[in-house]
């Protein structure tokens, strides 16, 4: 959950700065409808290259990529975008969820009654999945998760270490643009590489890019919202009983976790290129600040009773969308292909370990404190209860 110092930063202080990762102060953005008109903003770019600017972390950093489709700003951004919606619509997406699914079902069928489900579940099905979509090796698999913590989850890490692994991550990410070229396919980098608006394509550049993107958060942001959620879900073991009745609440119960457990502030941050009206105040031209997205889908202003976890909410009624994929221009083209892998997860979950529940207090659940905010270990289990008799 956010900050308990986020309720008085949206009573009194919505724009107060905040420390970044990297030791520099930026003011930070915490209302549900300032995040919103930050994040449709035409002034807002995320053009953060210039000299001098905030830094969200030491040394090289997403922001640094000029080819990285979430650092464009208009029209670089809006014809990268148009190239590429083909390949995700939610239309395209369902086309993975027989694949998805079936994933999901092998590797609980692979576990015994008690087992780890950051390691065992949580961390594979989106590795497995990827890898499957993507064309990649399995055996890949133990060097994405060594890359991607180096370069997306590790607060520790040095500037060298996160150098080398985005520098070895994009190279690998080149080698299988230039292996789908040489043998084609239909894989999601075939569709990517195929992808068109009339006679544009994706740069050599844009392709790597996106092919890095897809593997980062379509690896490790989704292991942290199955770790998160289903975490949640044993804290409220009632509302687990009614998913494991009714699996086809996984949808909206997706929904549920997304806004109470999203991503933290993952929205990055945005350097305003003209003074700009926020509900909340006028930004001067040249400001850099981070829209809270965590902030943001917990604000009561939005969504009433918001610490209230509630499986049911974007089902009972139609309070505000969440902000957990962004918003405005910059909202998260592969919304609709996480939507269906996380449902699959809970569901599959739902269906075959109807009877899990922690192996240990939910107390002494260790998190990690990096970039991305999870549990390091969850053991569970799914042994048949022993009988009173």
């Amino acid at each position: 959950m956010p900050s308990p110092d986020f309720a008085r930063r949206r009573a009194s202080a919505p724009l107060e700065p905040a420390t970044m990762p990297s030791g520099d102060s930026v003011p930070l953005a915490v209302r549900y409808d300032d995040v919103r008109a930050l994040l449709a903003s035409p002034t807002s770019s995320r053009n953060l290259r210039l000299p001098g600017l905030p830094r969200l972390v030491n040394g090289l950093g997403i922001d640094d990529d000029p080819d990285a489709l979430v650092n464009q700003d208009p029209p670089e951004h809006t014809r990268y975008r148009r190239i590429m919606y083909g390949t995700f619509t939610p239309r395209q997406a369902e086309r993975w969820r027989p694949r998805v699914t079936k994933i999901a079902e092998a590797l609980l069928d692979g576990l015994g009654d008690d087992f780890d489900l950051v390691h065992g579940y949580a961390m594979k099905l989106p590795c497995h999945v990827i890898c499957e979509l993507l064309g990649v090796p399995m055996e890949r698999y133990e060097q994405f998760v060594r890359w991607t913590d180096m370069f997306l989850t590790t607060s520790t890490a040095t500037a060298q270490d996160r150098y080398q692994g985005y520098t070895e991550f994009m190279a690998y990410a080149a080698e299988l643009v230039a292996q789908h070229r040489e043998s084609p396919g239909a894989d999601l980098i075939d569709l990517l590489i195929q992808a068109r608006d009339e006679a544009d394509r994706l740069s050599e550049g844009e392709l790597v890019n996106t092919v890095f993107a897809l593997i980062t958060a379509g690896y490790e942001t989704t292991a942290s919202l199955i770790s998160r959620g289903v975490f949640r879900l044993m804290q409220h073991p009632e509302q687990w009983a009614e998913l494991v009745a009714d699996p086809g609440l996984s949808a909206t119960a997706v929904e549920e976790i997304l806004r109470y457990d999203g991503p933290p502030a993952s929205a990055f941050m945005r350097r305003m290129t003209e003074d700009t009206v926020l509900p909340s105040g006028t930004v001067p031209a040249g400001t850099v600040l981070l829209p809270h997205l965590g902030a943001a889908n917990h604000d009561p202003e939005a969504f009433p009773d918001p610490s209230r976890f509630d499986i049911h909410r974007f089902a009972d009624h139609s309070p505000n969308p969440h902000v957990a994929f962004g918003y405005g221009a910059h909202r998260c083209l592969a919304a609709a292909l996480a939507r269906v892998e996380l449902t699959e997860a809970f569901r599959a979950l739902a269906v075959h370990r109807p009877g899990l529940r922690p192996a240990a207090p939910l107390e002494d659940v260790p998190w990690a404190d990096g970039l991305v905010h999870r549990p390091v270990t969850f053991p569970l289990t799914s042994a048949p209860l022993a009988s009173a008799g």
